[in-house]
């Protein structure tokens, strides 16, 4: 019987990897819960990442800390 690795070491050991191949795998594992998979999206989700990573490089990206992204999320979430 293999090895199986939890959730948990899997996330820490994608968390080590390069920018631009956490991209890749977030699309991969998006692409597996889709189950009507539409090829057009995902060439225009792959050019947008694509897009976004080099504007990182660049430096013309605007960027946040992760602090303000979850103080947006929590502005925007709605309220009960």
């Amino acid at each position: 019987m293999g090895f199986m690795r939890s959730s948990e070491a899997i996330a820490i050991e994608a968390l080590s990897l390069p920018v631009d191949e956490r991209a890749a795998l977030v699309l991969r594992l998006a692409e597996s819960l889709d189950e009507d998979h539409d090829a057009d999206a995902e060439d225009a989700w792959a050019a947008e990442v694509a897009a976004r990573i080099e504007a990182v490089r660049a430096g013309t990206a605007e960027t946040i800390t992760t602090g303000e992204a979850r103080a947006r999320a929590r502005l925007s979430a709605p309220r009960d």
